[in-house]
């Protein structure tokens, strides 16, 4: 992104970001639109084993509470809480049929976990590890799933506060065992996730 977006960005209305991101995503399907901390944020689109590793999930959270959907269809998220936004988890748990009828940017209300998945490029620090944990935790979600893929482990970040971030992060190594707590209640045997790292 260059200087200029990045100026550009911060005067923009969400009303305004929501008709670029949409014009975007039918022009041109390799990247992805959010709008967090009053920055357009654009990332491409993920690699095989990124897509695997969700649908690993998809299968463990639906294994383990058949109540709840984990969402992987690009559901947009307002995060404004605090500062004015839009995101794109890799993943969104929430009881089965939860988005019905919500569109593209849904409501947080509801939302049960979080899940993100770092990819290899320049922006994967500032987007997961430090720019969405906040923005989740300001929109109540009470759970945040960081596998990263970088450092090889699984982060559960818990006890959302709308200023400060979550307050607790539980890291466990991949090939570790990880609980994702209340009201996710679901544990996960990562050992299978090993051979995603690439």
């Amino acid at each position: 992104m260059t200087v200029m977006a990045e100026r550009a960005s911060s005067q923009l209305s969400v009303d305004m970001f929501e008709r670029i991101a949409g014009f975007a995503a039918r022009e041109d399907e390799t990247v992805s639109f959010e709008f967090i901390d009053g920055r357009i944020g654009v990332r491409k689109v993920t690699n095989g084993s990124h897509g695997e590793i969700a649908m690993w999930l998809v299968f463990k959270c639906k294994q383990a509470r058949p109540d709840l959907t984990l969402y992987t269809t690009n559901q947009g998220l307002k995060v404004e809480a605090y500062r004015r936004g839009r995101a794109r988890p890799d993943a969104l748990l929430a009881p089965v049929g939860h988005f019905n009828g919500q569109g593209d940017w849904a409501e947080p209300d509801g939302v049960l976990m979080a899940v993100e998945i770092t990819s290899y490029d320049s922006d994967t620090h500032n987007r997961d590890r430090v720019e969405k944990p906040r923005a989740y935790a300001e929109a109540g979600i009470p759970v945040y799933l960081l596998i990263d893929r970088d450092n090889l482990s699984v982060l559960v970040h818990t006890a959302p506060d709308l200023e400060d971030g979550y307050r607790e992060i539980h890291t466990v190594r991949l090939g570790g065992k990880v609980t994702l707590p209340a009201p996710v209640g679901i544990e996960l045997d990562t050992e299978e996730l090993k051979q995603y790292v690439d």
